[in-house]
């Protein structure tokens, strides 16, 4: 999978998803097993018997013990992903072993490491400890994507398709005609975009959340991390408020929104998305306006860029495209990423 970067933490899930039973998911290309042992430990190995490549989490599989039994003939596995017992023979192959995932839990969120575990460092991990903090309300949910993560980038590093795809949700005019300002941070592989709005239509999603209504500052400042976290600092707040000279901003209302944008394979992706924000924390119907709105946004981009798939895996090479300046964080990315790509390809060759 040359695109895809390797050596990478990848979201595999929501914490939430992975309990004491079978779970799988494809990563990367890789199907992978996940479970969480008797003392609250997520594991996770290949999810393919070594004896006839038998998903294990495909039933009459089962977990007894903190041990996987294959359904189809009952080889059993341990939490490290060794064989422990062979139907028929007391003897276990010395090859009767999956391959076991490096993972991390985080933030919300289960990361598994894809490509070589000894280059696994979870202190690489970015942040958004928001999606856990009791400071912060957090909805939140995950949608395939049958197109390349790339092009999940691309969407999210261009927020003036707001104003044209999620016009009465979250897009307005200004999102697409304010300009943009892009910094790269080499060293760390961070892209920054932000658009401030100091004068513009409340759209709905915020108006009913935040109880403002016509004109409003709207900040965008993006925080992008290749290959895997997206984070959108959304500000709102009445016209002509600005944060203080010491940084404190009791006027405005604070929205996170999170994307994990994990490759599924070369042409299908994991589009997790968060909604964290610091206002109306135990109000329940604000959460559920929120979740069923952004839930709704993220379906817009999911049927355009399926569509876009479509064309781009069905277009004649050679295709020039053009790209203006809206496009310049979304360039960026694109360099990073073809970079990781690069860095994996040429060390598997060396």
């Amino acid at each position: 999978m040359t695109s895809i970067p390797r050596d990478q933490w990848y979201v595999a899930a929501y914490a939430s998803e992975i309990g004491q039973e079978l779970f799988s998911r494809t990563i990367c290309g890789e199907p992978i097993l996940f479970w969480r042992t008797r003392s609250g430990q997520v594991t996770a190995m290949s999810d393919r018997c070594v004896h006839r490549r038998f998903p294990l989490s495909q039933a009459p599989s089962r977990l007894v013990d903190d041990q996987v039994i294959c359904g189809y003939h009952g080889f059993t596995y341990g939490t490290d992903g060794n064989c422990v017992a062979v139907p028929g023979q007391t003897r276990v192959p010395r090859t009767a072993r999956l391959q076991p995932y490096r993972l991390a839990e985080q933030d919300s969120f289960v990361w598994v490491f894809i490509g070589d575990p000894g280059k696994a460092d979870a202190a690489k991990i970015p942040r958004a400890t928001y999606l856990d903090s009791p400071d912060y309300t957090t909805v939140s949910g995950m949608e395939p994507l049958k197109a390349r993560f790339s092009l999940l980038v691309d969407n999210l590093l261009d927020l003036s398709h707001e104003t044209y795809l999620h016009g009465g949700y979250i897009g307005t005019p200004e999102v697409a005609d304010t300009p943009i300002t892009t910094e790269v941070d080499d060293e760390h592989d961070i892209v920054y975009v932000s658009r401030h709005m100091d004068d513009a239509e409340c759209p709905p999603f915020y108006a009913k959340s935040t109880g403002l209504h016509g004109r409003i500052a709207r900040w965008q400042d993006i925080e992008y991390t290749p290959p895997c976290l997206y984070k959108l600092h959304s500000r709102i707040a009445p016209v002509g408020c600005l944060p203080n000279a010491d940084g404190s901003d009791p006027d405005a209302f604070h929205v996170e929104v999170v994307y994990a944008i994990t490759p599924e394979t070369e042409h299908s992706t994991h589009d997790f998305w968060a909604v964290a924000r610091d206002f109306a924390l135990g109000d329940e119907e604000v959460s559920a306006f929120l979740a069923e709105n952004n839930r709704t946004v993220v379906l817009q981009d999911v049927e355009a860029l399926d569509v876009l798939e479509t064309v781009i895996s069905t277009e004649p090479m050679g295709y020039q495209e053009l790209s203006i300046n809206i496009d310049t964080g979304g360039l960026a990315a694109r360099r990073i990423l073809r970079r990781l790509a690069g860095e994996q390809v040429r060390a598997a060759a060396s």
